[in-house]
């Protein structure tokens, strides 16, 4: 089912009694989502992404613009109608029921043409069991489950009726590190089975990155920029996107343009023609550093961290926004810990350059 945004926009009324200003959580949101697809609504918290989620599900009405699904009008359409399936955080199940009563819920309380006889509910919620494959926990409470057994539970619940949209709002923050590693790859694999158009909320960028197929990054109630997740991180649109993408996080510097050419305090790093003379600010991915003696940046090393594969090199530069600055090489790689230098080239693809006004990249 395609997902129809069009100039959505979301106001709550402000809580200063004396001064009410208005809160804009999404503002002009305008995009369609594709039929099938896995969607990822990211961003830090308070965003806007979850009020979009409760917009396209109808929990919030929104204060102007139109929802479709498909070519049907929603806007003003109240949850139960919209053939939507919703899993929260807090995965919501009820805990006097078994797993099977928790999945068999929805479709009880289907009315008039919907109604289905008891066969096929049995038969529909031992389909959504065995998709989240926990059809081995049917007799089971939630009392009695791990957290990621309830978050199945939840899945399925969502999925017996076979929604037309499926609304994911941060449905592995109560994981632990594992839990969540292994639940968002049965997310991936179960939207693959089913093609339903998905929409999956998390302010956790890795997570956004490795099952979704669009990503649409936000802040403050504002679009900043929706792509394939691999496309965004290597051409983010503004310093924002760039700095909420990445682990670890991207090196940022005050940089200054002079004569087409990109300088770091006194290191020129690279050729910038065309850029007009003044401060910048200038993003290195940590992968974007190749050791060299005689390289363009040098920095202040403070020390080296091996992580098998990877070693780290830490260290300082007084122009660096970051309190550290991390490159990160192939541990073929030697490091002299005697020196109080260390020096790099670096990939020009993975240096990005933004207006020190308006933090948009300059593209050059």
């Amino acid at each position: 089912m395609e997902v129809v945004l069009k100039n959505l926009t979301k106001k709550f009324p402000g809580r200063d009694k004396k001064n009410p200003v208005e809160v804009i959580a999404v503002n002009n949101f305008d995009f369609t989502i594709p039929d099938g697809k896995l969607v990822g609504l990211l961003g830090p918290s308070g965003c806007g992404k979850s009020t979009t989620l409760n917009l396209i599900s109808g929990l919030e009405k929104p204060t102007s613009g139109q929802i479709f699904f498909g070519d049907d009008d929603v806007t003003k359409l109240p949850p139960e109608n919209r053939g939507i399936g919703l899993v929260f955080q807090n995965y919501a199940l009820y805990p006097h029921l078994t797993v099977r009563q928790n999945i068999l819920f929805p479709l009880e309380n289907l009315k008039g043409k919907e109604k289905l006889s008891k066969q096929v509910m049995e038969e529909k919620a031992l389909e959504a069991a065995r998709l989240v494959q926990i059809e081995e926990l049917m007799e089971r409470r939630p009392s009695e489950l791990s957290g990621g057994q309830q978050q199945r539970v939840a899945i399925a619940r969502a999925l017996v009726k076979m929604p037309k949209v499926l609304l994911l709002d941060e449905p592995l923050s109560n994981l632990d590190a594992r839990l969540r590693l292994q639940t968002r790859e049965e997310i991936r694999r179960i939207q693959n089975e089913t093609k339903i158009t998905t929409i999956f909320v998390t302010h956790d960028q890795e997570e956004a990155m490795s099952i979704c197929d669009l990503m649409i990054v936000m802040k403050a109630g504002v679009v900043h920029q929706i792509g394939k997740p691999q496309d965004i991180y290597d051409d983010p649109k503004n310093l924002f996107v760039a700095k909420f993408l990445g682990t670890p996080a991207i090196n940022v510097f005050e940089g200054e343009v002079k004569s087409g050419k990109l300088y770091i305090g006194d290191d020129c790093i690279m050729d910038a023609p065309g850029v007009k003379d003044g401060k910048v600010y200038t993003g290195i991915r940590p992968e974007g550093f190749k050791l060299n003696e005689t390289g363009c940046l040098k920095l202040k090393l403070s020390r080296v961290e091996v992580m098998g594969r990877d070693v780290s090199i830490i260290g300082t530069k007084e122009e660096s926004l970051n309190d550290n600055i991390r490159a990160i090489i192939s541990s073929d790689n030697l490091v002299d810990t005697r020196k109080d230098t260390v020096a790099f080239d670096l990939n020009p693809k993975k240096v990005f350059v933004f207006d020190y006004e308006t933090e948009e990249r300059i593209r050059f």
